[in-house]
């Protein structure tokens, strides 16, 4: 490990990929603000709770632990993965243990610990990312010395332990996550086509198995076939998105107007802030943060490219595609282009937690950036 980062020369962070960053988390805190309002109409003590939740823990905390990790050789995180992956499977377990976990809004999805409370299944995401990306790093050094062969199984035994813990709470979406992450990262370990669409292939026919097992996926997916149906129940979110998006026309309303954030949209500063972005800052605003996102993933990608070795690679298309699967699966859902996931638009959806998580990760990112082989 020691020999490999010898051999890398040191050079600066990747600024444009940090500037980017830096962008969509500033417009988003100020959206995020904006998008509480409608909280502060109900209980004012409910909406200091949440801006101190998301702009101390996520905000502040997330860019002090961007700072730290980014400052952290890439290959720590090689050299611990397995305990690291554990660790986080064993933390996202602890949430049907009476008295740590608890159920929201049908599901049991969080760890309360003290005055903190917080999804673990953040950290399982990237746990799972950190140690997949060295399974495969280890399996590719192996099939080039000829004593070894990429397997499927593996990957599937993985994802399978995860879908186990995951589906019990339910959480359908990070599992979802997950997968598209997964079969990203198995894409570019240069694997044969063939192998890939067997892996994408079983993870389809889970998602459908599960569509059937649990009803609100099924619903969901009816939701999406036919939107106009059940205005008042099934497809109550969509329909207000889309009147909060129609309103605001090419210009917006203006930072802080909206209306649907008050007792129309559900979860405004959550899973339907883009709504409110809509809605505020119009076709215009709403397609220069698409396009910064899009920026984020060219450059997050061309990080990917030239990093120094196989487990860096990896493990940026893992961080990468998580962050802008979850962003493009929340934005399409809004806009009726895709079933309704429930997934937050990242760096700017309510979650501290998820935000100080997410910030870590393009830490990593960073660290990536300043290594490179040597001409």
């Amino acid at each position: 490990m020691k020999r490999l980062v010898k051999k890398l020369q040191l050079k600066p962070f990747d600024r444009y990929f940090f500037g980017i960053i830096a962008l969509i988390t500033v417009v988003g805190l100020f959206s995020f603000v904006s998008a509480s309002l409608g909280i502060l109409a109900r209980n004012e003590k409910e909406f200091y709770g949440v801006l101190f939740n998301q702009i101390v823990l996520g905000f502040v905390g997330g860019y002090i632990g961007l700072w730290i990790v980014a400052h952290i050789p890439y290959t720590f995180w090689k050299r611990y993965a397995f305990y690291i992956f554990v660790g986080t499977l064993v933390l996202t377990i602890l949430v049907f243990v009476p008295h740590l976990g608890f159920a929201h809004g049908g599901a049991q999805r969080w760890l309360s610990l003290g005055p903190l409370s917080f999804q673990p299944a953040e950290f399982l995401k990237i746990g799972f990312i950190i140690y997949f990306a060295t399974w495969l790093a280890w399996t590719q050094k192996k099939h080039k010395e000829g004593t070894s062969k990429l397997k499927v199984m593996t990957p599937l035994i993985l994802l399978g332990i995860v879908a186990a813990v995951l589906l019990k709470q339910p959480d359908t979406k990070s599992l979802i996550l997950i997968t598209i992450a997964a079969c990203s990262m198995f894409f570019v370990s240069g694997v044969s086509w063939k192998k890939v669409l067997i892996v994408i292939g079983i993870g389809a026919v889970g998602i459908i198995a599960v569509a059937f097992v649990r009803p609100y996926v099924m619903q969901r997916i009816k939701t999406y076939l036919k939107p106009s149906n059940d205005p008042q129940g099934s497809s109550y979110q969509l329909q207000q998105s889309l009147i909060a998006i129609g309103s605001g026309g090419i210009f917006g309303r203006g930072l802080g107007q909206s209306v649907q954030k008050f007792n129309y949209l559900p979860e405004p500063q959550g899973d339907s802030i883009f709504a409110v972005i809509g809605e505020e800052f119009g076709f215009i605003g709403s397609c220069v943060l698409v396009v910064l996102y899009i920026f984020l993933t060219i450059r997050g990608y061309k990080i990917a490219m030239q990093a120094p070795d196989n487990f860096s690679q990896y493990l940026v298309v893992g961080i990468m595609t998580l962050i802008i699967a979850q962003s493009f699966l929340n934005i399409a859902s809004l806009v009726g282009l895709f079933p309704l996931t429930g997934v937050p638009l990242v760096f700017i959806s309510h979650g501290g937690t998820s935000l100080f998580i997410t910030l870590c990760a393009i830490g990593i990112v960073l660290n990536v950036s300043r290594y490179q082989k040597r001409v």
